[in-house]
């Protein structure tokens, strides 16, 4: 077989490999592509030895005595257990309605995938329940792009632009660790004299290589936004003319930040009135400057808030929609921009189409086929959905595709009881991941180089993903699956699992949205290494860079939206006295189901540990490598210590690829997105008892 151009499985990078069958592997190397430009991480490196891991799953499993999930799974053929599933969800509907029957749904699904389970809930299922994996990771600054911007687009300029900034402010981001390819940009960057800040509570590969790092407590970075802005507003740093020019809702901002004078935002935060002065004469005067966030100011109870603190201050500098210059935030997973623009999401249709917009309904309808009044209302969001599992106003049957949520869900036990709570839990997956070992049908999947689709990276690019391998004899693609239960379900007509026919058909359901499709077909993307959208025709250029000229808002300005710093929803005391956040390690990815599976990347990092600093550490009597235990208000988890200095002697850190970390965290929800508060909850630290571990 000859060599296939494809792109690597992980990050929303989608860094551009080529797979070359050998007598007996599978070669991958780094291609070209505009994107990483020959660079790779160590997860991408390693992609191809999922393709035939023994621990690959190749056919259906059911439980061997139905109903009971104790008793053990079993092989099965597809009619056995697409019959199983078909049944359960007919007695379901039949029983507790239409929205009884749901899917959960992951960033990882191709753009087909994810338009056609939206579309299969809404037109096979008739089901308002439906909510993906991505509400987990990029909905606050979403929230806040749309309400300030008209559209939510991660970066909306091209990731090259980076290399060209003067300032850069990156706030809860550590792309050295979680998408090191990305570096080169920064790197490039400073090679020309450009100054990077670092907003992290640790003291990070990135931050390490930054001009300036602020540490302030987790859950303060809004205060710490706001009080840049007032030194802006102070300074007479602000671009006057730009906010006169091209936004709205400026004097309700000015007057709210008046109180977040530097030593109170010094007090609130931990980082100094200097530290904030000389970061915000930098990004005013040391332009072009941006501004880039991430989960760690994002992942809060006032996540939307915090990244609209961010996005104000941008558009007061008059940074936004100027060369190499601007706001952005940094999409995680592979398909995290793709995955939330074509009805994933309970609120959604293709093309960032709101359900409850009549004109939305009445064209994605017509694409369909079916009758506006058949489409049902907005559905619950994902933890709200979880929540409610197993009740009788919730979801008694679910699918899960390309998510593992008991290990990524925060309040995980309480998540695992719900699943418990079912009818039935059907998981479409590649290995039996920590989720779909609790379910009662598990249906092998096809992997990233055995499928046709495209992806939407972090930029906004869309790109292919050729298929270099057809998948085992009893593995199907998630289209296929689809397919097959909406015959059952006496819907089959309106769907297809040819990716091409899909994507032709979600180009048609995206025109004239935010998100238009309309005039990208495969063919451009190959020509072209992908094309931006909106690109509303053929002809159409595509859009590498949004605000130039105008925001697609009805009077075509940028609205600053007032915010204001609250604590978070669980501040440390006396019985749980200090701060835990969460994020990523260089080698793992989401929730780990593959990256724990590849040999070499369990080698450098074969467990958890959690960062504490060594003053902590000799207050509880804990060194380097001990086993601890933290607690929180939901439960208990054990990890391995690493001692670091450049984590605050206040904050603990823990990775969330395994399970442990999301047992502590807190489910509060922004009111706003409905994002929990994964980044900052309060727990206690001590020796782990012997032979104790995790619940």
């Amino acid at each position: 077989m000859p060599a296939t151009e494809t792109h690597c499985p992980y990050c929303a990078l989608q860094c551009g490999i080529r797979l070359t069958p050998e007598k007996a592997s599978i070669r991958l190397e780094p291609t070209d592509f505009t994107v990483n430009k020959g660079g790779l991480c160590a997860k991408g490196w390693t992609a191809a030895e999922l393709l035939d891991h023994r621990d690959r799953l190749l056919t259906p499993l059911v439980r061997k005595d139905a109903g009971d999930r104790t008793s053990p799974l079993r092989e099965a053929s597809w009619d056995e257990a697409l019959d199983r599933i078909v049944t359960a969800i007919k007695e379901s509907q039949q029983r507790y309605g239409p929205d009884s029957v749901g899917a959960f749904g992951g960033g990882g699904l191709t753009n087909e995938k994810a338009y056609t389970l939206g579309k299969f809930v809404r037109v096979a299922l008739r089901s308002a329940s439906i909510d993906y994996n991505g509400r987990f990771c990029m909905s606050s600054a979403a929230t806040a792009s749309n309400r300030s911007f008209g559209v939510d687009r991660g970066l909306p300029f091209p990731v090259a632009d980076i290399a060209e900034a003067r300032t850069v402010l990156l706030v809860g981001a550590n792309p050295a660790d979680a998408m090191p390819p990305s570096m080169q940009y920064l790197d490039a960057g400073r090679a020309q004299g450009a100054r990077h800040i670092v907003v992290d509570p640790r003291r990070t590969t990135t931050a390490a290589g930054s001009h300036l790092h602020l540490q302030p407590l987790p859950g303060t970075d809004l205060a710490l936004a706001n009080g840049m802005l007032h030194i802006a507003l102070r300074e007479g740093l602000v671009d006057e003319e730009y906010i006169r020019e091209r936004t709205t809702g400026f004097d309700a901002v000015r007057a709210a930040t008046a109180s977040y004078w530097p030593d109170r935002v010094e007090r609130m935060t931990g980082v100094s009135a200097a530290d904030l002065r000389r970061t915000v004469h930098m990004l005013a005067t040391e332009k072009p400057s941006m501004i880039l966030t991430a989960r760690g100011a994002e992942q809060h109870s006032n996540g939307t808030d915090t990244a609209q603190a961010y996005l104000n201050l941008a558009l007061a500098l008059g940074l936004v929609g100027r060369p190499y210059s601007g706001y952005g935030t940094i999409t995680g997973q592979g398909n995290g921009q793709g995955g939330r623009e074509h009805g994933q999401k309970a609120d959604q249709l293709p093309g960032y189409r709101r359900i409850d917009d009549p004109a939305a309904r009445a064209h994605v309808a017509g694409v369909w086929g079916i009758d506006p009044d058949e489409l049902p209302k907005p559905g619950r969001s994902a933890y709200e959905m979880l929540d409610r599992l197993g009740t009788d106003e919730g979801v008694r049957v679910l699918l899960v595709l390309a998510s593992n949520i008991v290990v990524s869900a925060p309040n995980a036990n309480r998540v695992m009881n719900r699943l418990r709570a079912l009818d039935l839990l059907v998981v479409s997956d590649i290995f039996l991941s920590e989720t779909a070992a609790m379910a009662d049908v598990v249906l092998p999947t096809a992997q990233f180089a055995e499928e046709e689709g495209t992806m939407t990276n972090l930029e906004g690019r869309v790109i292919r993903r050729r298929r270099a391998f057809p998948p085992p004899p009893d593995v199907r693609t998630d289209l296929e699956l689809f397919k097959s239960l909406a015959e059952r379900l006496g819907r089959g007509q309106f769907f297809s699992d040819d990716p091409r026919t899909v994507f032709d058909e979600l180009r048609r359901a995206s025109a004239g949205g935010i998100a238009d499709y309309a005039g990208i077909t495969y063919e451009r993307i190959d020509a072209e290494e992908g094309v931006f959208w909106p690109c509303p025709a053929e002809d159409h250029p595509g859009t590498p860079r949004l605000f130039a000229d105008t925001f697609p808002t009805a009077d075509g300005r940028a609205r600053f939206v007032r915010v204001e710093h609250r604590d978070p929803t669980e501040v440390p005391d006396r019985e749980y006295p200090y701060v835990l956040t969460t994020g990523r390690n260089m080698q793992q990815y989401q929730s780990g189901n593959q990256t724990r599976r590849v040999a070499a990347l369990t080698v450098a990092l074969p467990e958890p540990r959690a960062e504490l600093h060594p003053d902590l550490a000799r207050r509880h009597g804990i060194a380097d490598s001990d086993m601890v235990e933290l607690r929180s208000r939901r439960g208990r988890a054990v990890f391995r210590a690493r001692l670091n200095p450049g984590i605050r002697p206040d904050t603990i850190f823990a990775p969330f690829h395994w399970v442990g970390a999301n047992l502590l965290t807190n489910p509060s929800l922004d009111p706003h997105s409905k994002m929990p508060a994964f980044k900052a909850c309060a727990v206690a630290i001590a020796p782990a008892p012997e032979h104790e571990g995790t619940t």
